[in-house]
């Protein structure tokens, strides 16, 4: 119970560069509905949006492309502005925080063939199922601020 307080609910802080990320939330509109791409994660294998470290010489929103095509095999049009982020332990032992910005991806295209498919799973989900399997509901909360801003400003905006 402790655990999940502190995981929800925590001072927001500047991290140091070496610790933030840049992650997708890669989604579709179907019928209608927007579906969000999600993908497990290598070593707890829970549902997760793609992400990884920054690089040195890219802008974040490049490095979530990025980990959207290694991780899910998805690429499209990106938002260059996060939609918001989130605290997560990172590395082997899961000993660091790393602050996560989180970058809208509409995906144009799946591809059938991507580096870390041997690796993961992914799996299309409507909003409704991705609350439900989403690692950290501070994703869900991001998802539905994707759903939301899609649905009122059209994809890609």
């Amino acid at each position: 119970m402790l655990k999940e307080f502190l995981r929800n609910w925590s001072p927001r802080a500047d991290a140091p560069q070496q610790q933030r990320q840049a992650g997708a939330i890669p989604y579709s509109v179907v019928d209608g509905k927007v579906v969000f791409l999600l993908v497990t994660s290598r070593h707890s294998g829970r549902w997760i949006f793609p992400k990884g470290a920054l690089s040195k010489n890219r802008p974040p929103w490049e490095t979530a492309l990025r980990e959207a095509r290694q991780e899910a095999g998805g690429s499209g049009e990106f938002a260059q502005q996060p939609i918001g982020s989130y605290r997560t332990s990172t590395g082997d032992e899961q000993q660091s925080l790393a602050e996560v910005d989180m970058f809208p991806l509409q995906v144009t295209e799946q591809h059938d063939d991507w580096q870390e498919m041997g690796e993961r799973y992914r799996h299309w989900v409507i909003l409704a199922e991705a609350r439900r399997l989403l690692a950290y509901r501070r994703l869900a909360a991001l998802a539905e601020a994707v759903s939301r801003q899609v649905l009122t400003q059209g994809p890609g905006r």
